[in-house]
């Protein structure tokens, strides 16, 4: 895309009456955004959805120089531009019919061949949220996942640490323009996203938090990833738009339950309950359900002699050389340890190369 490409783009954008889904119309039909500009009338009206007021809006010549004044912002603050035709562009978000025309990023985001994954919930994220949440970023760290997030109090700024601290890329989705942070309190935060991944937003440097522009937001945190995951949500919630959204683009979501009686686990629990999500209890629940492959594995020779387990982890081992193939209930039973903790023992072990998953929840030594 080139800087005239841009400027035209940024054009389109600010005629009133132009959203993605009708910019995108208009470019399909006309070939690009300048040529949106030079078509006639007669042939624009030919585009379902254009009428007189649209094609009145599209000679406002004022829409120039407030693209030329956003253009300025982006080269003199080095932001980077995806435009949806173009390859730097979210993959999975080119799949969402209202997806952002254009999408604004700084930092270091690099999607390319990646398992992405967005973590949402409450603001008010409780130490059952925040211990649960630890401990997928924990076990899903080795396969290097991108979390993406809101960047917003409770559930997604402790995600975004979680991240950081895991060594994994991050990405707060912001609700306004890259030339400002919203809440303010999360600035000391900014430095060690970029450097971890970035921060993306479809809005401009004129756009603030508004409240209409996280309902906006919530859907390229929904489009970019390919699973959304509710830590916890009261009955409503931002999250249970995003996830809804998530529905809407057949994305898998997934839901960490909770008590009935707890506040923070009733969203999670009605969108299990209405089936709108998949039952999350640990990281092995995400792998399994997305089929995400194990990288890496050595040779089993290799690891009965170099890799150390856990005491917990041997006796597991142990039993499955014992007996072959066996369901992971009854690996829980035998071994006696709860379903929640033999289900992400397994997942570590299975990174570690000493155990393979089979279809129908079975498992075997390798």
């Amino acid at each position: 895309m080139t800087e005239q490409d841009l400027f035209h783009l940024l054009a389109l954008q600010q005629i009133e009456g132009v959203g993605d889904i009708m910019a995108k119309k208009l470019i399909n039909h006309c070939g690009s955004a300048s040529a949106v500009f030079e078509t006639k009338n007669s042939q624009l009206a030919a585009i379902d959805g254009i009428g007189s007021v649209l094609l009145r809006n599209l000679k406002n010549k004022s829409v120039f120089e407030k693209a030329e004044q956003e253009l300025q912002f982006i080269k003199s603050n080095e932001i980077e531009v995806a435009y949806f035709q173009d390859e730097n562009y979210p993959d999975r978000l080119k799949h969402c019919i209202d997806g952002p025309v254009l999408l604004f990023s700084s930092g270091n985001i690099n999607l390319q061949n990646k398992k992405i994954i967005s973590i949402v919930g409450t603001r008010q994220i409780t130490s059952y949220g925040m211990e649960f949440c630890r401990k997928l970023i924990e076990d899903l760290a080795p396969l290097d996942p991108v979390i993406v997030s809101g960047f917003a109090y409770g559930v997604d700024i402790f995600a975004h640490q979680l991240a950081i601290e895991h060594n994994l890329q991050t990405i707060g989705v912001v609700a306004h323009g890259l030339n400002q942070i919203y809440p303010k309190t999360h600035k000391k935060y900014v430095a060690k996203v970029e450097q971890n991944g970035g921060f993306m937003t479809e809005f401009w440097s004129s756009s603030n938090p508004e409240k209409e522009n996280f309902v906006r937001r919530n859907r390229i945190v929904a489009g970019i990833a390919e699973a959304t995951i509710v830590i916890e949500s009261a009955e409503r919630g931002g999250s249970l738009i995003t996830a809804n959204i998530a529905n809407d683009y057949n994305r898998d979501v997934f839901a960490v339950p909770g008590r009935v009686t707890d506040k923070y686990s009733a969203g999670c629990n009605n969108l299990i309950k209405t089936q709108k999500a998949n039952v999350l209890t640990s990281a092995a629940d995400l792998v399994y359900i997305l089929n995400w492959e194990i990288q890496s594995k050595a040779k089993p020779v290799q690891k009965q002699l170099f890799v150390t387990l856990e005491p917990d982890e041997q006796k597991v081992y142990d039993y499955l050389l014992k007996t072959g193939k066996e369901l992971m209930d009854i690996i829980a039973l035998r071994c006696d340890f709860p379903i929640y903790k033999i289900s992400g023992m397994l997942l570590n072990m299975e990174l570690k190369g000493v155990i393979r998953p089979l279809p129908g929840k079975l498992f075997e030594a390798i």
